[in-house]
């Protein structure tokens, strides 16, 4: 379960702190523990609630690390940003990575394989009774782009992710410590996470839902340049905290981004328009 500190009435920010040389948004930028640990100190100062602490990339056609370089990049971080106070979240796919960063202080395991990456993490998050993020996946980075195929893509991921909530209850996970994210990007490259997001409700499972959005292609698209080139990640933030937005009007759990005071104001007004709303229909 979440500390009581985040039990707020509004929808959380959850910032992204990659310690990976290759991700498609930052990679590199702090890739060494010390560097990693001062950026989850900004993000923090920002208004972060959370911090998403992740050693490998998933961006499209990424490979794969070793778990030891996995383990390596990640564990000094959560350690010192837990050690801080922080209320840290650990990005990974496998079972190991997850007992090992909750050990060093995690309290959230998301994973975007939604556990179809490692047989294990059922169980290991059962055992940990730790908050466990459910992603939508159809399959690794590096073939992610082939899978984009569905009928109405809203339906398709709302009853597949509802398989995967199945089949982690019936592994043990208790429903309370489970939250499901529809996977933005991931086998949908462009305009199918549109829909996701303008019919956000239509995905309830009676389960907190994440949307992570930030930077990722579908806005570069949006965005792009009169000759067709794709707005680069960084010129996407303001897309993406007007999506902040619009998710928690919609009524998301929370939103991941990279840049978090944008995002962190743009939950807060959502919000207050939410409960002036709510107060005019008295």
């Amino acid at each position: 379960m979440l500390p009581d500190r985040l039990a707020v009435d509004r929808t959380l920010v959850m910032g992204v702190v990659n310690v990976t040389p290759d991700s498609f948004s930052d990679g590199g930028r702090w890739f060494t523990p010390d560097a990693a640990v001062a950026h989850g100190r900004a993000l923090l100062a920002e208004g972060a609630d959370i911090l998403d602490v992740g050693g490998e990339s998933t961006r499209p056609g990424a490979g794969r690390v070793s778990v030891d370089d996995e383990l390596a990049r990640v564990l000094p971080v959560v350690e010192a940003l837990a050690g801080l106070g922080a209320v840290v979240s650990v990005d990974t796919t496998r079972a190991v990575v997850a007992e090992k960063a909750v050990e060093a202080g995690a309290l959230i395991v998301n994973d975007v394989s939604g556990g179809l990456a490692d047989p294990r993490m059922y169980e290991t998050v059962a055992r940990l009774g730790v908050v466990y993020v459910l992603m939508h996946w159809r399959g690794p980075s590096d073939v992610m782009d082939d899978l984009e195929a569905y009928d109405d893509v809203v339906l398709d991921v709302r009853d597949e992710l509802a398989r995967r909530v199945e089949a982690a209850r019936a592994a043990g996970v208790d429903r309370s410590d489970l939250v499901v994210d529809p996977g933005l990007g991931f086998s949908k490259a462009g305009a199918a996470n549109w829909p996701l997001l303008a019919r956000l409700p239509e995905l309830d499972l009676g389960l907190p839902v994440l949307v992570g959005a930030s930077r990722k292609r579908f806005l570069g698209h949006l965005l792009a340049d009169d000759d067709g080139t794709p707005a680069p990640p960084e010129r996407r933030d303001h897309a993406t905290a007007a999506l902040s937005a619009l998710a928690a009007a919609s009524g998301a759990w929370c939103v991941r981004v990279h840049d978090v005071r944008p995002s962190a104001d743009a939950v807060r007004v959502a919000a207050a328009w939410g409960e002036a709303e709510s107060a005019g229909k008295v």
